[in-house]
């Protein structure tokens, strides 16, 4: 074994004695030119809330809920514009027909496991039902996406209740958003290495219309890991860690923004999330659930005039570079997981910045 190649298996193994594990921007990856918002989050975009319901039992269950909540206290009366985006289809996303037919968000967004996709929809019922002013309501969309954690959740056990579900939604605050191996991406599992929640936000200057777009991704998908343009999967294969999935899996991009938009124009936006995930090394592969939710909270009733079609491309930009790094932050923040049919590790820090810091991804 060459003397880089000991180095690197030595950082792999090392342990983080206490350390907190780095976002992307800790460790020197820039994403694009465009600043971020004040937390790099998607509660950048003002009055968005996110919340996070972790479940863990023994070593058999590693799951949980995360909620996604625009602004108000009612979505059912306060819809906002939505759309969703279909990258590959292998997926059970309740709630997107209607959403795409009447263009609307009338429920909070939360993200669980596959098998447990109908009772967070009943959940979710309870509470918009349960809310003052929606006595008479017999109808309600709500939207529930998911991703597979079956390697470290005993997924048919299908653990979440009703009460995992309200915890998230109720709990769901504007601030810093807890990331990695929390909620919904307790279990997830994303290019060999631990996946989880990543969140990002880009901030347009004024000239470009000023408005706020924020990610936040569930990552549990396979490919050929890229960082920055390095192909970080294949370096670390090439010291003996990791091994090339199938790409199969499946991965949640929930995209917000201030911006006055419709849903034809948000249709627009969310497509360019799957640019983001593509430079991340994603082939969408045919096992794969690739889904995009974007909404604007700026609601019809009080909207200016949506954005003109020439001026969108600025949020096109924001949206691919925010999804690319709350995806890395999605893995450079989950801790190693021991789970139902095994463990999975995370990325080893220490030798993915050495790759970066060889290729000049980001300064030595």
């Amino acid at each position: 074994m060459k003397a880089n190649d000991l180095l690197l298996f030595f950082l792999f193994i090392a342990p983080l004695h206490g350390q907190t594990r780095p976002r992307a921007r800790d460790i020197g990856i820039t994403v694009g030119s465009i600043p971020t918002g004040a937390l790099n989050a998607i509660t950048d975009v003002a009055g968005v809330r996110v919340g996070h319901t972790t479940i863990t039992r023994g070593d058999s269950i590693n799951t949980g809920i995360t909620a996604i909540l625009p602004p108000g206290g009612n979505p059912f009366r306060d819809k906002v514009p939505a759309a969703i985006v279909v990258g590959n289809g292998f997926g059970k996303l309740a709630g997107s027909t209607q959403v795409n037919e009447l263009g609307e968000l009338e429920s909070p967004i939360v993200l669980t496991c596959t098998l447990c996709v109908p009772r967070a929809a009943d959940a979710v019922l309870t509470w918009l039902l349960n809310l003052p002013g929606n006595e008479d309501v017999r109808s309600a969309n709500p939207v529930v996406a998911e991703t597979n954690d079956g390697y470290l959740n005993d997924i048919r056990a299908r653990p979440i209740t009703e009460a995992d579900v309200l915890s998230a939604i109720n709990g769901a605050a504007a601030g810093p958003v807890a990331e990695g191996a929390v909620g919904a991406g307790r279990g997830t599992v994303a290019f060999g290495w631990k996946g989880g929640i990543g969140t990002s936000s880009r901030k347009l200057p004024a000239q470009s219309g000023g408005w706020a777009v924020g990610v936040l991704v569930q990552t549990n998908y396979g490919g050929d890991l890229l960082i920055a343009g390095v192909s970080v999967g294949r370096e670390l294969r090439d010291t003996g860690h990791g091994t090339r999935g199938s790409g199969d899996g499946s991965i949640i991009m929930v995209v917000a923004t201030d911006a006055p938009l419709d849903h034809r124009q948000l249709e627009r936006v969310g497509r360019r999330a799957l640019a983001g995930l593509a430079r991340t090394g994603s082939s969408m592969s045919n096992g794969s659930g690739d889904y995009v939710i974007a909404f604007s909270t700026v609601r019809p009733s009080g909207r200016p005039t949506v954005v003109a079609e020439d001026a969108l491309s600025p949020l096109f930009q924001a949206t691919i570079d925010a999804t690319e790094e709350a995806i890395y932050n999605s893995l450079l923040r989950a801790e190693t997981v021991r789970g139902y049919r095994g463990v999975v590790r995370a990325l080893p820090i220490d030798s993915t910045v050495m790759i970066l810091k060889r290729y000049g991804a980001i300064p030595r």
